[in-house]
């Protein structure tokens, strides 16, 4: 990762000071007798905004399959550099943003909503959202004065709900209490982005299966009733069955691979084995998918007819690979759910 600044400026040093140094005696004047000499003292040093700060940071995130550390910093670290530095060029070349008149009243709003929908108008829920809206891209930064002023609330609403937003999280104070929103309020308006299921993490992995062995390659989970499947992510190679499978498609867990694997039928090696039986012409080997703790949270499988694979060669050409995707999906899993939850559907 590097660091973007913002443009580098200089110093200012108090009125009356020369810059790097602390003022000088006249010339002839000496120092009082039994008086020691003021020691020097650097000017104190203001810094102009945004002056070589650090605004953002960029990064190159890759998986370990694709680059190893080394590789990361010899060959992807100088573009990354080289980045950082054209987005700083471009950073002290913009034009300082034009002010712009704070929104005045903007509480006004939710008075003639609560006239117009009466008792199903959450009042304190709008005026607190309203507070929000006082930030923006020319007032980053803004006093409990501020926010009042530009959003027409009592000082006393805005400050209980400054209060509470830096509680949760969506607001930061300054040491000069000036509040800021935090990237946390990111997640109210895009939800998706905040989100990650375990089809997402999967179904690359799937399609690079499904690539390899020129073969179908699902996910599922178990139903509530745990008496069926229910597909979650899938990379198709072709049609397999009567009917047509896709994400939702439900189907009895006793008679597939993946329910099987899903519920411990498991043979010694660990793995499932469907040859024919929930349909003819249709085989399907399956894996668990399992969680930190070892619990099988889904299955991942990969399905075919049966004339193009024998039962020993699911075993000996595709187990492996299966196993290795399984292993894949698990490690991102894995991985991801140590910061935030992850959906299973």
């Amino acid at each position: 990762a590097g660091a973007v600044r913002g443009p580098e400026a200089g110093r200012e040093p108090e009125a009356g000071r020369k810059p790097g140094a602390g003022q000088e005696p006249e010339a002839g004047q000496e120092p009082e007798a039994g008086q020691e000499p003021e020691a020097r003292q650097e000017p104190e040093a203001r810094q102009v905004p945004g002056a070589g700060g650090i605004v953002c940071v960029a990064s190159v995130v890759s998986h370990t399959s694709r680059h190893t550390a080394e590789h990361l910093r010899t060959t992807l670290l100088p573009r990354l550099r080289e980045t950082v530095a054209a987005m700083e060029r471009d950073l002290a070349a913009a034009p300082p943003p034009a002010p712009s008149e704070p929104p005045a009243g903007l509480a006004t709003w939710t008075a003639a909503s609560k006239q117009e929908l009466g008792r199903e108008f959450v009042e304190s829920l709008a005026r607190g959202l309203t507070v929000l809206t006082a930030f923006d891209a020319d007032r980053p930064a803004l006093t409990l004065a501020e926010v009042a002023k530009a959003t027409g609330l009592p000082r006393a609403t805005a400050r209980r709900a400054l209060i509470t937003y830096e509680h949760l999280g969506l607001v930061a104070a300054g040491p000069d209490r000036r509040f800021t929103l935090t990237p946390r309020v990111l997640s109210l308006g895009f939800p998706p982005l905040s989100r990650t299921s375990l089809p997402r993490i999967a179904q690359p992995h799937l399609e690079d299966l499904a690539a390899r062995v020129h073969e179908s390659a699902s996910l599922a989970v178990l139903t509530p009733s745990g008496d069926e499947i229910q597909y979650t992510a899938r990379a198709a190679a072709g049609r397999i069955m009567s009917v047509d499978l896709t994400v939702g498609t439900r189907l009895p867990a006793h008679a597939t691979a993946l329910g099987r694997a899903l519920t411990g039928a498991l043979t010694e090696d660990g793995y499932a084995l469907v040859d024919e039986e929930l349909e003819e012409g249709l085989r399907a080997v399956a894996v668990p998918v399992r969680d930190r703790s070892g619990r099988p949270v889904a299955a991942a499988n990969v399905a075919l007819h049966a004339a193009r694979r024998t039962r020993e060669e699911c075993v000996t050409e595709l187990l492996p690979a299966l196993r290795r995707t399984a292993a894949a999906i698990e490690a991102n899993y894995h991985v991801a759910a140590r910061f935030t939850r992850v959906a299973l559907v």
